[in-house]
């Protein structure tokens, strides 16, 4: 835009100058016009008829005073009527006469410019001296009318105001063409970009606009398809895990009749915890390949109901266990961007840790709170802490969380988070997630 209005002033500058000084021209010379005429109607004046000198002197002074061009009237006689400034530069104001009583100064009819037939100009010091010899021979009347510079140039102040402000208003006329025309172009662009950044952050419900000029139309036209081709691919691999799955369930099944078949009773429960295990992970599977047809792909729930609803579920076991716990949950909602399966699925497992692997009656607190990203979550308590090894992914026995750990670390980077593990000043587990906002 700066661009299209440098240029515009510049042409305007071009254009105005030039036009500025002819205006300056036309004024002076439609100045020393207008004094050539008013010296032609006081010639007329004086001979239409016998004029006395008492009439010749009003009419001098009013037309003096009304034009603002001083005159003078030299009767034949010798007498002066009206007298001109100093500044005319035409000697005195009492010309100097011949013997027949004419004038033999600058402009009178012996001397320059004083033929007797029409006005004449004449350049003096100061502006211009139109002079007329009205009449004929000794019984005529010279006629001096003068016109300052000022005078010249009196009403050319106005004319270039005008014109600066014809120049002026191109100019705004210009600058708000360029506001829309870029406005025009940017817009689109800004929005491309903005549609292309959601993309890539695997918002692919995102799109561009097709509107605007036909170049930046068809580039939004090119990413709404880009778009559409990856939410195809994306859907018709997340379908493909999900048949796979569940094609997985016939010979888990059978697992599980060979794991309930197995004689001794301690080897059948422990190969079919492992079963149910890996069932529950299946599920997990299953449920995220489809979540496209559920949740959308970029999943959001409401922080507080999810996690307050959980904590309520697993109070009813921590109060059997004599478990002190310290719950503190925002006022309002707090929407992240996780679904609510998962963000429940999160927090069971974080819950199970706490009581399958604390001694019974060990406090524990959950803590969510609103950050400038998001919510964090947290997750302690004053048992023995977490073992070393317990960020193993797929370890579910008693002496490890790493199951229950993976499966809340997978809901937190889903969505763009992460999972931070600690201690608390007792010792205890502390475990945070960090969720970002939809």
């Amino acid at each position: 835009m700066l661009l299209v209005v440098g240029m515009t002033a510049l042409v305007l500058v071009a254009v105005s100058v030039p036009i500025a000084i002819l205006v300056g021209k036309e004024v002076v010379q439609r100045g020393k016009q207008d004094t050539i005429q008013q010296a032609s109607s006081v010639g007329i004046y004086l001979q239409q008829g016998q004029r006395t000198k008492a009439e010749i002197t009003t009419y001098v002074a009013e037309h003096s005073k009304s034009t603002g061009r001083p005159v003078s009237v030299l009767c034949p006689d010798g007498t002066l009527i009206g007298t001109l400034p100093a500044a005319a530069g035409v000697g005195s104001n009492t010309p100097p006469l011949d013997g027949h009583g004419r004038d033999n100064g600058p402009g009178g009819p012996s001397g320059p410019g004083g033929d007797g037939t029409a006005p004449t100009l004449t350049d003096v010091s100061g502006g211009v001296v139109a002079v007329l010899r009205a009449g004929a021979g000794d019984t005529g009347y010279l006629v001096r009318v003068y016109a300052s510079t000022d005078r010249l140039h009196s009403g050319e102040t106005a004319w270039w105001l005008l014109l600066a402000g014809g120049s002026v208003g191109m100019l705004l006329l210009a600058a708000g063409a360029a506001e829309l025309l870029t406005r025009r172009i940017v817009r689109p662009l800004i929005d491309t970009a903005e549609t292309a950044r959601a993309l890539s952050v695997g918002d692919t419900a995102a799109r561009a606009p097709t509107d605007g000029p036909r170049e930046i139309a068809e580039v939004g036209v090119a990413l709404n398809r880009l778009a559409d081709r990856i939410d195809e691919l994306i859907a018709e691999e997340r379908e493909t895990v999900a048949d796979l799955s569940h094609r997985l369930r016939t010979p888990l099944t059978a697992l599980r009749l060979d794991a309930e078949a197995l004689r001794d009773a301690t080897e059948a429960e422990r190969v079919g915890g492992h079963v149910s295990n890996l069932e529950r992970m299946l599920t997990a599977v299953i449920h995220a390949a489809r979540r496209p047809q559920r949740e959308g792909r970029m999943p959001s729930c409401d922080a507080t109901a999810v996690v307050g609803d959980r904590v309520a579920f697993w109070s009813a076991l921590a109060e059997d266990q004599e478990r002190d716990g310290t719950i503190s949950l925002p006022a309002g909602p707090l929407p992240v961007r996780a679904g609510a399966e998962d963000l429940a699925a999160a927090v069971d497992a974080l819950m199970e840790n706490v009581v399958a692997h604390t001694p019974e009656g060990t406090p524990f607190t959950v803590r969510l709170t609103a950050t400038e990203d998001g919510a964090r979550l947290e997750v302690a308590d004053d048992g023995p802490g977490l073992p070393e090894d317990a960020p193993v992914r797929g370890r579910s026995d008693r002496g490890s969380s790493g199951l229950g750990l993976d499966i809340a670390r997978r809901v937190a980077e889903a969505g763009g988070g992460s999972m931070t593990l600690g201690a608390t000043p007792s010792g205890g587990a502390l475990i945070t997630l960090d969720l970002p906002a939809p």
